[in-house]
């Protein structure tokens, strides 16, 4: 086990990697931005470095300030969390380069999942069903049109190095495709630093529905079943989730953890990951990326196989052999997550900050809270407007949905504006309890046109 893990990210993320560090008594070192000098993650961890200014691109995006606090802590590790450099073949390539270890995947299984119009090639080989579209990134406007006349109208033109529902354009017609396809490449650039898009059939009403991997450095992939990810707000970022996927039939259960395990293990995969699969109304499935990272709503999936994957990732990277096996690996209840974010829906997700005068998190049987809050925490403007993740554990979805009902009203949050009135709309229609949302959910919700809720 390393005797020393820095942790290359701010907010919610790094706090939970503290956190499993001093579990596995692991000292962690944080690492923060001149507008972070008092967040929770550098109070709480046993050392922190200053690496920069307060924009990302100096500080949390920062490489060679991140190694170099690495190296003058004695940190043996680093622990990126998500976003960031979580999935920067060039930081892991980087971290080895230095005789650190990045604990994630090898840099090239990074590389090659994250090209989504590769990964795509790849998930198809293995054998797992992949929405029709284009196999590599598009070349030219003359070769979108004949490619998009082969995939069929509407479709979705998708950055290749994109992710987070970011660099996303829906088409519905051979007229709209040349001016959305020029916008997408300008947004995937300065997304991504690259403009390359590739098509993809849209399925209209579909599930996004996630597998959870892990993989040990010994060969072994294992899945932790599913993720229900549909409700996302209309930028394509993700509201609530829970595991299970509500009224899944088990034989399609079944075999989305048997074509996310062969995705991974065609690629060699390494520590967790998550295959992402879009499910159509018949409950057929197609693969659309791999996120070669730990997710944000990984705490639901903890809850109901009562497996850290924190620690895992931890203790892979250690070289530690997974000891269990699939059929060890059992779903116990039902868990939700909801994202509460400093952001105002029904003003287009503005973000909002300022400085909390009170933070009264919720608490009771089965109700877990990730947060970096505190009152009197100012909320920076420069970074993820993400709060706190609050999840709930019961032995039903019913109680699950009620828990959430209950747990969500108990917040209370003062100082900047939020996303909390909203999240207790969605858990109170009629949609969301019956456990039958899809992706347009929120943007139908935000238009009224959705049963039941609360205002």
């Amino acid at each position: 086990m390393f005797r020393k893990i820095l942790i290359a990210n701010r907010g919610e993320i790094a706090v939970r990697v503290i956190r499993a560090c001093k579990e596995l008594g692991v000292q962690s070192v944080a690492v923060y931005s001149e507008a972070d000098r008092d967040a929770l993650h550098v109070q709480l961890a046993d050392e922190a470095v200053c690496i920069g200014a307060p924009s990302s691109t100096e500080s949390y995006l920062n490489i060679p300030h991140i190694l170099m606090a690495a190296h003058i802590t004695g940190a043996e590790a680093i622990h990126p969390g998500y976003g960031y450099l979580s999935e920067r073949a060039s930081f892991a390539e980087a971290c080895a380069a230095q005789g650190i270890k990045f604990i994630g995947p090898t840099p090239d299984a990074i590389r090659q999942m994250g090209d989504k119009s590769l990964a795509r090639a790849i998930a198809h080989r293995a054998g797992a069903p992949v929405l029709p579209g284009t196999e590599r990134a598009l070349q030219s406007e003359d070769e979108a049109v004949a490619a998009a006349r082969g995939v069929g109208f509407p479709l979705l033109i998708k950055a290749a190095a994109g992710g987070g529902g970011r660099g996303i354009r829906r088409v519905m017609s051979e007229d709209d495709l040349l001016p959305a396809l020029r916008i997408a490449q300008s947004e995937a650039q300065a997304a991504f630093g690259s403009p390359e898009v590739y098509l993809e059939k849209y399925i209209p009403e579909p599930r996004h529905i996630e597998v959870q991997i892990l993989a040990d450095e010994h060969g072994k992939v294992l899945h932790l079943f599913e993720r229900e990810c549909s409700i996302q707000n209309p930028r394509h970022q993700k509201m609530v989730e829970e595991a299970p996927a509500p009224s899944l039939r088990p034989e399609t259960r079944r075999a989305l953890g048997d074509a996310a395990v062969k995705v991974a293990q065609a690629v060699g995969y390494q520590n967790a990951g998550t295959i992402e699969f879009l499910v159509d109304a018949d409950e057929n499935f197609y693969f659309i990326e791999m996120n070669t990272r730990l997710q944000v709503e990984h705490p639901v999936t903890e809850a109901i196989t009562g497996i850290d994957i924190v620690q895992w990732q931890i203790r892979i990277a250690a070289g530690e052999p997974l000891p269990f096996e699939q059929g060890d690996i059992a779903i116990s209840g039902h868990a939700i997550e909801a994202r509460l974010t400093a952001e105002i829906p029904e003003q287009d997700f503005t973000p909002s900050t300022g400085r909390l005068s009170e933070w009264t998190p919720p608490g009771g049987p089965g109700v877990r809270v990730d947060s970096h809050l505190y009152t009197g925490y100012s909320i920076p403007p420069y970074y993820d407007p993400l709060l706190a993740k609050i999840i709930v554990h019961a032995p039903t979805r019913e109680q699950a949905v009620a828990r959430l009902q209950r747990a969500l009203h108990e917040t209370r949050i003062a100082g900047v504006q939020t996303c909390r009135d909203f999240l207790l709309r969605i858990a109170h229609t009629d949609e969301f309890r019956a456990g039958t949302v899809s992706t347009p959910f929120v943007p139908r919700l935000l238009k009224g046109g959705v049963a039941g809720g609360v205002r």
